[in-house]
């Protein structure tokens, strides 16, 4: 039986690609990720279907910053699809802006906070100000929800500090960089499985290749949607 905790992330090159994941899951998985390498293999026009057709929940991963004038029309126009989930940067006049292009809709705009590729080093080399990651992902989580985010993207190394905030009540944390025991840790850097990050506050977290690249793609998402059960 599916979750929509789980989201399984389309990390595909095109709509063939993505069908074929999706084909093999089946009825497991009820809700989907659609990101920017998917977008110019017809990622959009995927989404509509899986969505119209397929009866399937839909998370837009586009992380959009932009001025405010241009995050507000490409909301607009996104909005028009009936999609569930769609991801811009943190900063709070891009989160306004975002909440009022989606005004009209049910599109939930989720914040994201610092992706979880990335540690300490990597923000020196970007010129974050100084401070421990977790507490900086937390004051960006703060600042989203006050701008009217619907929820943010954070690891889960940082959900049970979020959940603690008085401005996450009814808010949503969706949780990427999730990893079961044993997988391939790939480009992520601040990670735990998928019991811990449900455990710590999530709602919902994102997991792509240890399900796609799998052997067995349905028996891996199954492994995963039993442990979320479990909490």
């Amino acid at each position: 039986m599916s979750d929509d905790r789980l989201i399984v992330a389309l990390d595909a090159p095109n709509i063939i690609a993505g069908m074929d994941i999706v084909n093999k899951l089946g009825a497991t998985v009820s809700f989907y990720k659609i990101g920017l390498g998917m977008l110019t293999g017809g990622g959009l026009a995927l989404a509509d279907e899986l969505k119209q057709e397929h009866n399937k929940r839909i998370f837009l991963d586009l992380k959009l910053f932009d001025i405010g004038a241009t995050v507000e029309a490409a909301v607009k126009g996104i909005a028009k699809y009936e999609l569930d989930f769609l991801t811009v940067h943190g900063d709070p006049n891009v989160v306004k802006a975002a909440k009022e292009g989606a005004s009209v809709s049910n599109l939930k705009i989720l914040a994201v906070t610092i992706l979880t590729s990335l540690d300490r080093e990597d923000l020196d080399a970007n010129l974050y100000k100084p401070g421990n990651t977790n507490d900086l992902v937390v004051e960006r989580a703060d600042l989203a929800f006050q701008a009217g985010a619907d929820g943010v993207v954070a690891s889960p190394l940082e959900s049970k500090k979020i959940r603690d905030l008085e401005s996450s009540a009814g808010k949503l944390i969706v949780t990427p960089g999730v990893r079961p025991k044993g997988a391939d840790l790939g480009d992520q850097k601040r990670i735990s499985t998928p019991g811990e990050a449900i455990k710590n506050g999530s709602n919902h977290i994102v997991v792509g290749r240890p399900i796609a690249q799998s052997a067995n793609p349905k028996m891996a998402a199954q492994n995963i949607l039993a442990e979320i059960q479990e909490c």
